[in-house]
């Protein structure tokens, strides 16, 4: 029989980031890591980035936002990180990139949380691509030797790499994601269509450093003897330091109207209400699997998940099914046509037709 970890609910609430990724008003030019040309003039920047969990700390101590747009080719992503330290060390491509200063981009095209891309690169432009089969609480594994062919990144440096007492100012990436890499693991094997959304999220890595020798070196903490830890800046917050809780990215909507004019002020949108029922479940999948490491058995009924002084924060009526190692929950779609049900993998899948 499985044996089933507990996975820790974030501490926050359901309120992710939403962004209008617009198309391309024109062809990409040849990619050098700036963000101040034509081709990303009309694109809106996301919001400021947090601290992963979100309200519990404080703001970050320097600035990172995102820029977003598409055509038929690819996901094209710009971000732009504040930094007064510019450095790495990683030189070989998928070298575990965060443990320099990075830039990540999270991607789960059919929002089951499993089957999701992840994207790291650091200033020297190495990057690390892999798929993640499932979330890392859920068993994973990490397939390390996917590639995105045919990607596409350069960064730019406002100062000097590496030199410590530099002007630095910022350092800049701009990233060509192919869709046919990406639509591995997307709804019918395409590209977005427009109107459609994945969820997305960003994340920048920051450590804490030092300069010894001329060089920067990571901070250590005299009470541990190894560095600090370091900081999590995030688009839309985790609730929870941990980025593979796909159910908490943020939404990216596909739009058919080309990036023409002035960069917008706003780029985001409402969730459409059944994300709110496939929020609801999520709570209930945390439950059900802390429940199991609790007392080696999933609940069959909602009051042994759900307390009587927080009925009221849960809007679904789900349906709970356990048997040995496995459990299903479901709930009615928000149009009554279908429902959506999630399993002890934390695998969330929709039924159109309704056999509840």
């Amino acid at each position: 029989m499985a044996n089933y970890s507990e996975v820790p609910e974030p501490a926050i609430a359901f309120a992710p980031k939403t962004y209008v990724c617009k198309r391309a008003a024109a062809a990409p030019p040849a990619l050098d890591g700036r963000i101040d040309k034509p081709f990303w003039s009309a694109a809106a920047w996301t919001d400021d980035f947090v601290d992963i969990e979100g309200d519990l700390k404080p703001k970050p101590s320097k600035r990172t936002r995102v820029k977003m747009l598409w055509d038929d080719e690819c996901f094209y992503v710009a971000a732009e990180m504040e930094e007064d330290e510019i450095w790495a060390t990683l030189t070989e491509r998928d070298s575990v990139i965060f443990h320099d200063n990075d830039f990540e981009i999270f991607i789960d095209p059919d929002g089951d949380s499993h089957l999701y891309y992840e994207f790291e690169i650091n200033a020297m432009n190495t990057v690390w691509d892999l798929l993640l089969v499932k979330p890392y609480r859920d068993g994973g594994p990490p397939v390390n030797g996917w590639d995105i062919r045919g990607l596409r990144t350069a960064v730019y440096i406002d100062g000097e790499l590496n030199r410590p007492g530099a002007k630095n100012r910022l350092w800049s990436v701009e990233i060509a994601l192919p869709w046919a890499s990406l639509r591995e693991c997307a709804p019918e094997g395409r590209p977005p269509a427009p109107g459609e959304f994945w969820r997305v999220n960003f994340s920048r890595v920051e450590w804490r450093v030092e300069v010894q020798d001329g060089r920067y070196v990571k901070l250590i903490n005299p009470a541990t003897g190894n560095p600090y830890p370091e900081d999590n800046w995030v688009w839309s917050p985790q609730g929870i330091v941990n980025m593979h809780y796909p159910e908490l990215w943020g939404y990216v909507v596909f739009a058919n109207e080309g990036a023409d004019g002035a960069e917008s002020e706003s780029a985001g949108f409402p969730l459409p209400q059944d994300e709110y029922v496939k929020w609801e479940l999520r709570r209930l999948y945390y439950r059900q699997r802390s429940h199991y490491a609790r007392f080696g058995r999933f609940a069959a009924e909602l009051a042994e998940l759900v307390g009587p002084e927080e009925a009221d924060t849960f809007h679904i009526r789900p349906k709970i099914e356990a048997a040995g190692g496995r459990f299903e929950i479901s709930a009615a779609a928000s149009d009554g046509k279908g429902y959506f049900w999630i399993r002890e993998d934390g695998k969330l899948g929709k039924e159109r037709s309704d056999r509840r």
